[in-house]
């Protein structure tokens, strides 16, 4: 398998993350999906060189550990 392929892959695993993240009605499931989906989008944009992808995930990682955390406290 090329680079070029395994990008794409990475690409398509954090895409399909994002939908089932967007598809949890509950905090308990939706939180760490949205930790899994923001590393899977890091690795994308590292490996893609997609500064705003990397930028954004890497912003919104540490606010879904902080609410994560919260929702396993309750």
């Amino acid at each position: 398998m090329s680079d070029c392929t395994h990008v794409d892959t990475l690409g398509w695993i954090a895409a399909a993350l994002m939908v089932a993240t967007f598809s949890c009605r509950d905090a308990r499931r939706l939180r760490p999906l949205a930790v899994a989906t923001n590393l899977a989008f890091v690795g994308y944009g590292l490996m893609a060189h997609l500064p705003p992808v990397l930028t954004l995930h890497l912003l919104l990682l540490p606010i879904n550990l902080w609410r994560c955390a919260q929702a396993y406290r309750c």
